[in-house]
């Protein structure tokens, strides 16, 4: 009998797994399933023969997103879904996640279909307080600049960002900078099909003030990361951003395969920052005592052998 295949997908740039992902090959083997590492735009790739086809690394989609969204479309049994993939991948799904309760960030989001001057981007920027630019669809802090508004220079260089930016045709977010990431850094936590597994704490990617931060490397293993242990406040802000992105797919939390919640500390509590459902980094590694990697492959598992029923 011949044994089922599932695909962790991944980008040419990292075609053999992430480390953190790679230990996933052989506790998915151990439990009677091939795992194979693949690259989601290799055109000799036969979607069709694997049971599930599980999002990873894909991280060079940014500048493809069309093309990205195309193939999640065209491919059978992936998970996360396409639907989500869409949803997920241009930061604008923080509005529906605010329109639905879920502390965010506080953001200005300028469509470069609005035409807006250089004057009018002036207006839109926060009077005090540093704050961040980026691009609505971005990844690794790519493309991102954090700036102050009382020093005219940085913020003529904040504007010259925004105006490169929607130039191009691309959105834009504003928001400004929390300054607990500096001391208290980025917690992420993690779910497994809804569950929440564990967390991390992550150092801030922008150290500014300054020009937008480019030329990050897809994946950078030294990242300065530790397992944390999260409060109650944290915990039910990131079930309650889980929830709401289910409700507004129309889908379970559960339905999920992964997802991670990014939090920093606001002044009246947890503010979440992003809500990752497409290829995140699970930082497999730092679960500890939390067996993240073997519920990931049983979830996995588990999930393709759904989909063959269904199939």
């Amino acid at each position: 009998m011949t044994q089922p295949r599932v695909a962790l997908v991944t980008c040419r740039e990292i075609p053999d797994l992430t480390p953190d992902d790679l230990p996933l090959l052989e506790a998915i083997a151990a439990l009677g399933v091939t795992a194979d590492a693949v690259v989601w735009d290799d055109p000799q790739v036969d979607w069709a023969a694997y049971r599930l086809v599980v999002i990873r690394s894909t991280w060079d989609y940014v500048q493809r997103r069309d093309e990205f969204l195309a193939w999640a479309r065209s491919v059978p049994n992936l998970v996360n879904a396409a639907r989500t993939v869409e949803w997920n991948t241009d930061k604008q799904y923080l509005r529906d996640l605010e329109a639905s309760g879920v502390p965010v960030i506080p953001t200005v989001w300028l469509d470069p279909e609005r035409h807006f001057s250089k004057r009018a981007v002036h207006t839109r920027m926060p009077a005090y307080g540093d704050f961040v630019v980026k691009p609505t669809i971005s990844a690794r802090a790519k493309e991102a600049g954090r700036y102050q508004p009382v020093d005219v220079g940085s913020r003529m260089k904040a504007i010259q960002h925004v105006m490169r930016l929607l130039d191009s045709g691309r959105p834009v977010m504003i928001q400004p900078y929390i300054q607990s990431v500096d001391q208290e850094g980025e917690t992420s936590l993690v779910f497994i099909g809804g569950e929440f597994q564990h967390a991390v704490k992550k150092k801030a990617l922008l150290n500014g003030p300054g020009a937008p931060t480019v030329g990050l490397a897809l994946y950078r293993p030294h990242d300065v990361m530790s397992a944390v242990t999260v409060g109650a406040a944290g915990l039910a802000v990131a079930e309650q951003a889980l929830a709401a992105a289910a409700e507004h797919l129309g889908v379970e939390a559960s339905d999920f395969l992964y997802a991670r919640v990014d939090l920093l500390q606001g002044d009246s509590g947890p503010l979440v920052i992003e809500l990752e459902l497409t290829e995140p980094a699970l930082w497999l590694r730092y679960s500890g005592d939390h067996p993240t990697t073997e519920r990931f492959a049983a979830a996995i598992v588990a999930r393709a052998g759904q989909a063959s029923r269904e199939g």
